[in-house]
C-alpha cells in the first residue's frame, strides 16, 4: 500500500492512527443537519435556502460551506420538471384586452378569466383549464385532458356556462394562446353570448388573478407530490378546488372569505 502511495510507511501508519480534527468533526455534525433539513423540506432546498435555516436555528455556517459539504455528501436539490412548450398563434386581429388590469368586478358573472396549465404525472402531462369568476374569485368551470386543445378550452368553458347560467353578457378574459384564437373558440364564444379579451402578448400580469390560482394549486397542493396515473391527479385537483378552494380556502382579497362564502353574503346564493 505505502509503495502504491508513494509514501513513507511510517507515515502512513501515523495518518492511520490519527483521531478526526475538530473542523472534520464540526463538519460531519454539520452535515448531518443539512441532511435533516433537506429532508425535512422534502428534497426541494438548495444550499443557500438550507444554510438560512440553518443559521435561524442557531448553526454558524456559511453558504460556500454548506455548498461544499452538500456536493461532498451527494446532497442535491431536486431540479423541477421542465415546462412543456406551448405553441401561440398569431392572429390576424387580435382580440382588445376589455380589462387593462382592473380585477375588481361589482357583481357575479360579469367577467371570467380563463387559462391552461400543467400537472406531471408519471403516465405524461395532465393539462387543467379553468375558468374563474373575478367577482368571488370562484372556479366556476374547469376541464382536464392529456392533450393541449382548444376543446379543452371550450369544456371547461362550457362547464361554467351550465353552472352559472349567466342571464347576460359575459366577457372572457385569456391569453393570446391558439386554443383561445382558433375560429371554433371564436364561434363557441359568439354562440353563447361571450364577449371576448385577451391579454397583451407576453403580459402574465394580464390575466394575474387565474395565473394566482395556478400558483396557488401548485404551492398548496402539487408541490412534492408524484402522481403515478392521470386520474390520481384528476381526483386530487377536483378535491382542491371544489371541496378546499372554492368552500374553505380564505382570501384576504375577499375579507378572509371563501369564495362560496363571500357569494352567500353578497348575493344570498
Amino acid at each position: 500500500m505505502c509503495r502504491v502511495l508513494r509514501v513513507h510507511r511510517s507515515g502512513f501508519y501515523a495518518w492511520l492512527d490519527k483521531p478526526e480534527s475538530e473542523r472534520e468533526q464540526a463538519d460531519q455534525r454539520l452535515a448531518e443537519r443539512i441532511r435533516a433539513v433537506h429532508e425535512e423540506y422534502s428534497g426541494s432546498y438548495g444550499s443557500p435556502r438550507i444554510c438560512r435555516e440553518l443559521r435561524e436555528s442557531g448553526e454558524t455556517c456559511g453558504k460556500n460551506r454548506v455548498a461544499r459539504l452538500m456536493k461532498a455528501n451527494r446532497i442535491r436539490a431536486e431540479r423541477r420538471y421542465r415546462r412543456p412548450k406551448y405553441r401561440y398563434s398569431k392572429p390576424s386581429l387580435v382580440t382588445p384586452n376589455r380589462l387593462g388590469q382592473d380585477f375588481d368586478v361589482a357583481g357575479p358573472d360579469r367577467v371570467w378569466v380563463t387559462d391552461i396549465t400543467y400537472i406531471q404525472t408519471s403516465e405524461g402531462w395532465l393539462y387543467l383549464t379553468v375558468v374563474i369568476d373575478l367577482f368571488s374569485r370562484r372556479v366556476v368551470g374547469w376541464s382536464m385532458g392529456s392533450t393541449i386543445t382548444t376543446d379543452l378550452a371550450m369544456k371547461a368553458l362550457l362547464n361554467a356556462i351550465w353552472r352559472r347560467r349567466p342571464k347576460s353578457k359575459v366577457i372572457v378574459h385569456s391569453d393570446q394562446g391558439s386554443q383561445f384564437s382558433s375560429d371554433a373558440w371564436n364561434r363557441f364564444c359568439r354562440d353563447h353570448n361571450i364577449e371576448r379579451s385577451m391579454s397583451r402578448r407576453g403580459n402574465c400580469y394580464d390575466n394575474a388573478v387565474v395565473e394566482s390560482f395556478f400558483s396557488s394549486l401548485k404551492k398548496e397542493r402539487i408541490r412534492r407530490k408524484t402522481y403515478l396515473t392521470r386520474d390520481e391527479a384528476r381526483a386530487d385537483i377536483f378535491d382542491y378546488i371544489e371541496v378546499f378552494y372554492n368552500r374553505t380556502r380564505r382570501h384576504s382579497k375577499l375579507g378572509m372569505l371563501s369564495p362560496v362564502d363571500f357569494e352567500e353574503v353578497k348575493i344570498g346564493v
